[in-house]
């Protein structure tokens, strides 16, 4: 079983790096803050690693720095990973260190092998072995790198998770697919028209998404490894914001066809169109939870626009938030436990979490002009727009608000960002 769910997971990776084709302009990160209470782990060089076609150790220490989690200590070169001295480690600061060698199979592919050892107990906390091909090698850092996360925290990682967001440059718009970390940049379509509101399925094969190019909004299903597309929604007026149901079976749309907009549920092949929502105002911008007991959308109909909740079924909607005038753009966390949304006070639109328990809600943004929240799949940092001497950019920001991150491009505006489930 382990074995298929990592072949599934290279098949999807292999299907984009060759359906969609690369893409022109790679991400470039700025970090800023750090969580509290960092760990300091020591990353040592793989032996043998520059063999590969990628770093792994340079890998590997960019994703426990990105997540503010870490305190990355450089090892060096360590050339006895099975001889190691717990205490001098311990000494240096490190409560865990990091080792591994890469060697180069006959079959072309790459032998990744990893260790996680704990300098306080003096013992081996984890390891990975990886039979890795050649284009497959960043991607075997991102899931060590995850391992790390996991053991150390206790929380999964979510390095070898992907993103999707919209590039315009000009009249051109670019739907793509890259890392967590903004690498391995994919194209998934090219429009001369708008293409808004991208959508992962909960299986990572697909993206969902608005695109404009019948010179009117229409929802499509994409699937980014045979590149087939399927219309789930062309009713008359707007057919906008497409969201998936936690199974993958099911989409919920916001649709104007009876006049107002309001929301829908459809199937994934655009059959079974049903209405559930009804208000005399605006329902728009559904989102489903992951347990697929709610729908959370945004509504004027108590004046401004706030956020409520239904059952996927319809029904009646309670209100969710209730500080300022104007909230937008509902996200619900994995665990269901923290709605991240955008909210206009004082003129700015930034981004808040709210804890559904308690009713407190934080800002996390110090910039203002913020849209298109996305939770990471593990539930601790949120990827966003935002706007930054006229240029549109993406940042990501730990739901602490501690740890921050700007992602940008050389050229163009960069928006509508989602951000991909795990890999199975």
């Amino acid at each position: 079983m382990a074995t298929m769910k990592k072949l599934t997971h290279c098949v999807i990776y292999a299907g984009l790096a060759i359906a969609a084709g690369s893409a022109h302009a790679q991400m470039r990160i700025e970090i800023s803050g750090v969580g509290s209470n960092q760990i300091p782990v020591a990353v040592a060089a793989f032996a043998d690693e520059n063999v590969a076609p990628q770093q792994m150790s340079a890998i590997i220490k960019a994703d426990l720095e990105r997540s503010g989690a870490f305190k990355v200590i450089d090892a060096g070169t360590i050339n006895d990973v099975n001889n190691i001295d717990y205490s001098a480690w311990k000494a240096r600061g490190a409560d865990a260190l990091v080792v591994g060698t890469v060697q180069q199979l006959a079959d072309g592919r790459y032998d990744v092998r990893y260790k996680l050892l704990d300098t306080i107990k003096s013992n081996k906390m984890s390891q990975l072995d990886q039979a890795t091909p050649p284009q497959f090698t960043r991607l075997a850092a991102h899931k060590i790198a995850d391992d790390i996360f996991l053991k150390l925290t206790g929380v999964r990682g979510a390095f070898s998770t992907r993103i999707a967001y919209v590039t315009q440059e000009g009249r051109s718009y670019r739907l793509e697919v890259a890392d967590a970390d903004g690498e391995g940049v994919q194209l998934a379509l090219r429009s001369n028209e708008p293409i808004i509101s991208p959508a992962w399925s909960p299986d990572g094969t697909k993206v969902a998404y608005v695109s404009f190019e019948q010179r009117k909004p229409v929802v499509y299903v994409q699937n980014l490894i045979t590149r087939a597309r399927t219309v789930v929604a062309n009713e008359k007026g707007s057919n906008s914001a497409p969201a998936w149901s936690p199974d993958g079976s099911k989409l919920a749309v916001a649709l104007s066809k009876d006049g107002h907009t309001q929301v829908y549920t459809v199937n994934a092949d655009g059959s079974g169109l049903r209405r559930i929502s009804n208000s005399a105002g605006i329902d728009t911008e559904p989102k489903w939870s992951a347990d697929g007991q709610s729908i959370y959308f945004t509504s004027d109909r108590s004046g401004g626009p706030q956020i409520y909740r239904m059952s996927p079924t319809g029904g009646d909607a309670q209100r969710v938030t209730f500080g300022g005038s104007y909230n937008i753009s509902p996200r619900i966390s994995p665990d269901g436990k923290t709605l991240a949304y955008i909210s206009r006070r004082d003129g700015n639109f930034q981004l808040y979490v709210l804890d559904l328990a308690s009713g407190q809600e934080q800002r996390l943004s110090d910039t203002t002009s913020d849209e298109a929240p996305s939770f990471a799949p593990n539930g601790k940092y949120i990827m966003y727009a935002t706007e930054s001497g006229r240029r549109k950019s993406l940042a990501v920001v730990s739901v602490d608000g501690r740890v921050k991150q700007r992602l940008t491009t050389q050229v163009g505006n960069i928006k509508e960002p989602t951000w991909g489930p795990f890999m199975q």
